[in-house]
């Protein structure tokens, strides 16, 4: 009985040790969800690879369904790169949270497009979590690491 306790343990403690929200040089996450607010309403999905413990680099996608910028039709998706400072290390945060604040610069239309944003993930297993932006650019959604 003790070995089969023991074993369970291991597993368990195995499980919740890889659910990291930031590793570092390396780490890649895929965020797809809702964008709340900023160019429009609608859908996002993003990538961020990893550099050092502190700075991630990434791209994403915003396709707007409504209130998009201006109401003009060319303005339906935002093409962006990303770069994000992670803070989980430096606040010394718990191992299934991160936070970070970042940019997005990329093309809206046939314009420059711009946003700022804090955002947070929060890791349930090693594998899928949710994130948060808030920003002029916000969504929220799902978070899964790669």
């Amino acid at each position: 009985m003790k070995k089969l306790v023991f074993m369970f343990m291991l597993i368990f403690a195995g499980t919740t040790a890889n659910a990291q929200a930031w590793t570092g040089k390396g780490d890649q996450k895929i965020n797809a969800g809702l964008s709340a607010w900023g160019y429009g309403t609608g859908i996002t999905g993003t990538y961020d690879y990893g550099l050092n413990k502190l700075i991630s680099v990434g791209a994403g996608i915003n396709g707007y369904f409504g209130n998009y910028k201006d109401n003009d039709n060319d303005n339906r998706v935002f093409v962006f790169g990303r770069v994000n400072f992670h803070l989980k290390e430096t606040l010394q945060l718990p191992e299934k949270l991160d936070i970070y604040p970042g940019v997005d610069v990329g093309v809206l239309g046939r314009d420059f497009g711009i946003g700022a944003h804090i955002g947070a993930r929060y890791f349930f297993t090693d594998r899928i979590g949710v994130f948060a932006e808030v920003g002029n650019n916000g969504s929220l959604g799902v978070s899964i690491n790669l």
